[in-house]
């Protein structure tokens, strides 16, 4: 940065009349260097001067390139309104996070109400599209991968109770109706595709480093998941992206499950069940899928509580009712009623 006492020239003395014009120009890192907008590229053509306090700043060379005389330097604020005299035009680039003590400083002396202020104008070069904060998240966690002890030693295996352990506190907190915290746990479900994503990229197997690692395990990055999860989605919505009709949700996941069925050549409606999940999840599942497929299926039967469950589980699906939500919701009452006999029920437990 280049000392703004020391080399930033003001412009001469006049009557004061036209007190100019100050537009600071902002950027966004996330979208690549040169690509701003019309009005950006028309202000900077007709400025009388450009200033950038950031040396390094990514879009110096291609305002120069263009012909844009950009000078390097960090006046002050009383500084910079006296370079706008006599009607002049200067625009500041400013650097990624702003430049808060020359705002700071405008904002200051036209607060007082001793100073003729320029004009002053924010105007947006560049503009972050939906979705461009992902890019922050993925440059945030390769440098954690790189430089953090812990991160940079963790595998797909030993990762994988985490993931469990955040998809259940996202439930948690849809159940719970708090916003604050379905945010946070969204982020934090999120963290974990892209964690192991960053794994993938490295063309790293699922163990733990105890050499049952997968040798050649082909590589693929967070870009490649994206673009997976794309495509899927395009094919199974072919009444949105296509020229099929669905006017009922029912409709939509007959032909999801159909083009699903396609894609894995499944045989039974059963397979691609995680066998592994939460048993009343897991009956739920399979009912929905009986359901779907119009297939008529008694129940087995047996004896004992697990048989007795299963119908319920089927009967809760046939009516529409998530038995697992259904039975956390007995659940939360059940608890409360124990905190109540404690005598803690105003309190949280951990």
């Amino acid at each position: 940065m280049v000392n703004a006492t020391s080399s930033f020239e003001t412009a001469p003395e006049t009557d004061g009349t036209a007190p100019g014009r100050i537009v600071l120009l902002t950027t966004s890192h996330r979208v690549a260097p040169g690509l701003l907008s019309w009005p950006a590229w028309q202000t900077l053509r007709a400025a009388d001067r450009v200033l950038c306090a950031d040396g390094g700043h990514p879009q110096l060379p291609y305002l120069r390139e263009a012909g844009i005389a950009v000078e390097e330097s960090a006046p002050t604020a009383e500084e910079l309104i006296d370079a706008c005299a006599d009607g002049r035009t200067v625009v500041v680039v400013t650097t990624g996070e702003g430049d808060p003590s020359l705002t700071d400083g405008l904002a200051r002396l036209a607060g007082s109400g001793r100073v003729h202020m320029p004009d002053l104008e924010l105007l947006p070069a560049s503009y972050d599209l939906p979705g461009a904060r992902l890019l922050d998240l993925v440059q945030v966690m390769d440098r954690i991968r790189r430089e953090c002890p812990w991160s940079s030693r963790q595998t797909h295996k030993g990762l994988a109770k985490y993931g469990i352990e955040e998809a259940y506190e996202l439930v948690e907190a849809i159940e719970e109706g708090d916003r604050d915290e379905l945010r946070e746990e969204l982020g934090d479900v999120l963290l974990q595709v892209v964690f192991h994503a960053r794994i993938a990229e490295e063309g790293e197997g699922s163990g733990e480093g105890d050499g049952d690692e997968e040798e050649g395990t082909a590589p693929f990055s967070i870009d490649d998941v994206a673009a997976g999860i794309v495509t899927k989605l395009i094919h199974r919505h072919p009444h949105v992206f296509g020229d099929a009709t669905a006017t009922t949700p029912e409709e939509v996941k007959a032909h999801w499950l159909r083009t699903k069925a396609v894609e894995k050549q499944r045989e039974s409606v059963t397979d691609g069940i995680p066998l592994g999940q939460p048993a009343l999840a897991l009956t739920a599942k399979l009912a929905s899928r009986v359901h779907t497929a119009a297939l008529d299926v008694p129940l087995p039967t047996g004896e004992g509580i697990g048989y007795e469950l299963l119908g319920l589980a089927v009967r809760a699906e046939a009516e529409g009712v998530d038995p697992e939500a259904a039975l956390r919701v007995a659940a939360r009452a059940y608890r409360d009623a124990v905190r109540v006999k404690e005598g803690v029920a105003g309190r949280r437990g951990a």
